[in-house]
């Protein structure tokens, strides 16, 4: 095995770690809406703003119109509002309400008590050769970083 591989299957391990601290994080919000439901809460939460409808359904990989369905049952269910754009009225904006900010917010604490609780466990050596090398990666895979989630107001 190359040195590649060993680093290919240690963040794959970690990645599998990662990945059960989101499931368990987002468990409890799964009977009111599901994982791409809660993706578009997380993109709106990171926003400064109301979002378009294009750029939502765009950043989920989404036809508009299957977008529009999500986004109706979002609506439904009092996690989004949709409103026309004062600047353009051919388009739509979504933006977060209080409980879909409720919703990010519970599960974000969540994941970050859980993920404190694994990085406790390590030296502060450890932990800041973990930061450097998430840093890296996520830079390397063209992640965007993720500000704490934006303060919100009606």
């Amino acid at each position: 095995m190359s040195e590649l591989d060993d680093v290919t299957a240690a963040v794959l391990t970690a990645s599998r770690a990662l990945l059960g601290v989101v499931a368990r994080s987002v468990a409890p919000v799964l009977d009111e809406v599901s994982v791409p439901q809660f993706r578009v809460l997380v993109l709106l939460s990171g926003a400064r703003g109301p979002m378009r409808h294009r750029d939502l359904a765009d950043a989920l990989g989404l036809h508009s119109s299957t977008f529009t369905r999500m986004a109706d049952r979002l609506i439904a269910g009092g996690w989004v509002q949709r409103c026309e754009n004062p600047e353009n009225r051919r388009e739509t904006l979504v933006s977060l309400t209080p409980a879909g900010h409720e919703i990010v917010t519970r599960v974000t604490e969540a994941r970050r008590a859980e993920i404190r609780t694994v990085l406790e466990q390590l030296s502060v050596e450890d932990r800041e050769h973990i930061a450097y090398a998430l840093e890296v990666f996520h830079s390397a895979a063209g992640e965007p970083v993720v500000p704490v989630l934006a303060e919100f107001t009606v």
